[in-house]
């Protein structure tokens, strides 16, 4: 039987009946009961890529099986996958436990998005390196020396966008590379801040939003309740800015124009008030240019990402229309193609 990861296993379901296994670890398990008091299992299993939840009858021969594994095991589930009327369903399940070497492959994420992790890290080196500021090129590399197993186990958010263990690596690159191009089009903004802007700004996320090394459920922390993102990141910032200043070449950084206080201050600005408002959690608004492009591009690559998102998991409400998808502000339309390239072919309600 094929083995898959979980949200293959979930669009391949969307088209039809598929045979396959699939790696996952049990998140959650809630007992209920229809309307007409039949009872059944809500069972939520999760992997790097995202979450999957079943419904599981109490008819069904694996429900023994299901309702005595313990919250957090890893699994093989192996049987015939398709979605009905009430989302996934598995006919013929079976169930084993991970082995230690299936297990430490899986909690790495699938081979496509270890890849593209992978590459995205490399590409966030790329772009930390072409940095002119000495200071600020070195502040950066002191941050991605030293938490960069971190990252992989960060989300850029718990929902709505990169709400999966190493989101934060791929909103981060992507806000970068935009940060690259609108920078090079835009010559008044400082290219070295907005770079080191976007590495920063959801720096505090590293223990708000983190992965335990070896389980994909986020816990909710003390310090990331108390604090947020925001704060924990301009303490980040003002920890390794101390560090760098003791090393030999802060020297030499006394002469440089701008001063080094300036673009301390200045890249705590971008920190602080990259929500945009004040009602959405920044402590001030944005007060310069860099500040300004730094919330547009962290907005533009979040909605960028909703709606592949919806186009992957919508409903549809028509050949071209799929039903609205929190925090996206209406329905979704499939996007005109580009000449000579075929359109995106959307869900049918068969498939889905």
């Amino acid at each position: 039987m094929e083995q898959i990861g979980l949200m293959e296993l979930m669009k391949l379901a969307a088209e039809g009946v598929t045979e396959a296994e699939t790696f996952a670890q049990l998140t959650q398990r809630l007992s209920k009961t229809t309307k007409t008091n039949k009872p059944y299992l809500d069972v939520t299993f999760a992997a790097a890529e995202g979450n999957m939840s079943i419904k599981v009858w109490a008819d069904k021969a694996w429900f023994p099986d299901i309702a005595s594994l313990p919250i957090g095991s890893f699994v093989a589930l192996s049987g015939q996958w398709a979605k009905g009327q009430f989302g996934m369903e598995v006919a013929e399940l079976n169930i084993r436990p991970l082995n230690e070497e299936e297990k430490e492959s899986f909690l790495t994420g699938s081979g496509a998005l270890r890849e593209k992790q992978n590459q995205d890290l490399q590409d966030i080196r790329e772009l930390t390196d072409k940095i002119q500021d000495p200071r600020l090129r070195v502040l950066c590399r002191e941050f991605l020396n030293q938490y960069e197993e971190r990252l992989y186990r960060t989300a850029a958010a718990r929902n709505y966008h990169h709400a999966r263990r190493g989101g934060l690596i791929e909103h981060t690159a992507s806000m970068m590379r935009l940060a690259d191009a609108i920078a090079t089009v835009t010559p008044e903004l400082n290219k070295d801040l907005l770079l080191a802007g976007c590495l920063f700004h959801d720096s505090g996320k590293l223990w708000e939003n983190s992965y335990p090394k070896e389980d994909f459920v986020m816990p909710y922390s003390d310090v990331g309740e108390l604090l947020g993102h925001i704060p924990l990141g301009i303490e980040l910032i003002n920890s390794l800015w101390k560090k760098i200043m003791l090393l030999p070449e802060a020297e030499s950084w006394k002469t440089l124009e701008p001063p080094t206080a300036d673009v301390r201050i200045h890249l705590l600005h971008l920190i602080a008030a990259h929500h945009g408002e004040l009602a959405f959690g920044s402590p001030v608004v944005p007060k310069t240019p860099e500040a300004f492009a730094l919330h547009y591009i962290d907005n533009l690559d979040a909605k960028m990402e909703m709606f592949r998102n919806a186009y992957d998991t919508s409903e549809p409400l028509s050949a071209h229309v799929l039903q609205k998808k929190m925090p996206l502000p209406g329905n979704v339309v499939i996007p005109l193609a580009k000449i000579n390239e075929p359109p995106l072919e959307p869900p049918t309600e068969n498939s889905l």
